[in-house]
């Protein structure tokens, strides 16, 4: 059975790192909505389950940053000749962090906004085996004290459908 948690990490990342990924809807966004969107860079979209604050102890983070990573896989064994016909459920992290609380919680949203027109975008087959069936659930956390002064961090979470042998 291939490696269901990075194989799904890899695919997610490379698509919000594509030419029609995060950086270019997010640039989108911040000439038509008029909001002040710092860019995102391909190094800066991480498929790793790290915490903000080791990120900001080990990594000197450069922020906006967005990261990647899967939760669970699951494999209800579907299809009775594939070895594995699951689910990986799949969450993306945007973090912002900024010196003044003053369009920290715009920018979050706006970042968020970016990633769900992205995996809109995307629904169906993602190849290998990946299905992407559009539905996403958003969590937003308070404001705490982290990164550059000020961090907040936003979750899309979702589930891909997995049929491989």
């Amino acid at each position: 059975m291939p490696q269901i948690g990075n194989l799904t990490t890899k695919k997610l990342v490379n698509i919000l790192a594509g030419d029609d990924g995060i950086a270019a809807v997010a640039a989108a966004m911040s000439a038509q909505q008029a909001v002040s969107l710092p860019p995102i860079l391909a190094q800066q979209i991480i498929g790793q389950n790290v915490a903000a604050e080791m990120s900001d102890k080990s990594l000197g983070s450069k922020y906006p940053l967005v990261y990647v990573y899967c939760t669970k896989v699951v494999n209800h064994l579907r299809e009775k000749f594939r070895t594995f016909s699951g689910e990986a459920q799949m969450t993306v992290e945007a973090r912002v962090s900024q010196d003044r609380l003053e369009d920290l919680e715009t920018r979050v949203h706006s970042y968020v906004d970016a990633i769900t027109l992205i995996l809109d975008a995307r629904r169906g087959d993602w190849g290998d085996g990946v299905f992407y069936s559009g539905a996403y659930e958003i969590a937003f956390s308070g404001v705490k004290h982290g990164g550059s002064n000020f961090i907040q961090v936003a979750k899309v979470s979702f589930v891909l459908e997995i049929s491989t042998d």
